[in-house]
């Protein structure tokens, strides 16, 4: 793709933006946490100028990077001292805010499959590349996310089981 036909930074953001602040803050729990990841995106975006083959190539580009930028700060030496904070994400729905906050119990490698396929809408195949694992097991994951996340409906009388 030639310079011209490179989308602005305003148009890449309002594409990709709301799918690289979801997963943060997914991942991350944390809104300021999602936003220093997002922050973090974009600017690998402009200091590394990638060039996109198409727009399936592109999101998955922001969808790893995303995922690198929540494990490096996920590791940084500094979150270990840092008090959690709760924060929730505005819901208009007061079953929206419950089903948040049970989808927050989950441990993060579940919590991001949940997340990529049923808000991303991203096939397992994808998934298991964003992640870094086969296809069986980002389905195994998946599976066992779905289970787990269904225990706890049931626990918090959510659902009948």
């Amino acid at each position: 793709m030639e310079n011209a036909d490179r989308p602005s930074y305003e148009e890449l953001i309002a594409r990709q933006g709301p799918s690289v602040y979801r997963l943060a803050f997914a991942r991350l729990r944390r809104r300021a946490d999602a936003e220093d990841v997002y922050q973090e995106v974009f600017l690998r975006y402009v200091e590394k100028g990638p060039v996109f083959e198409g727009p399936d190539h592109e999101r998955a580009w922001f969808l790893r990077v995303t995922l690198n930028a929540c494990n490096s700060l996920w590791r940084a030496p500094w979150r270990r001292l840092a008090a959690p904070l709760t924060e929730e994400l505005p819901f208009e729905d007061p079953e929206e805010l419950g089903l948040h906050q049970e989808l927050r119990k989950l441990p993060a490698k579940y919590r991001t499959v949940l997340h990529l396929y049923y808000w991303e809408g991203l096939p397992t195949e994808a998934i298991a590349q964003l992640v870094g694992c086969k296809p069986e097991a980002a389905r195994q994951r998946l599976t066992r996310a779905r289970r787990m996340m269904k225990d706890l409906l049931a626990e918090e009388e959510w659902i009948d089981v």
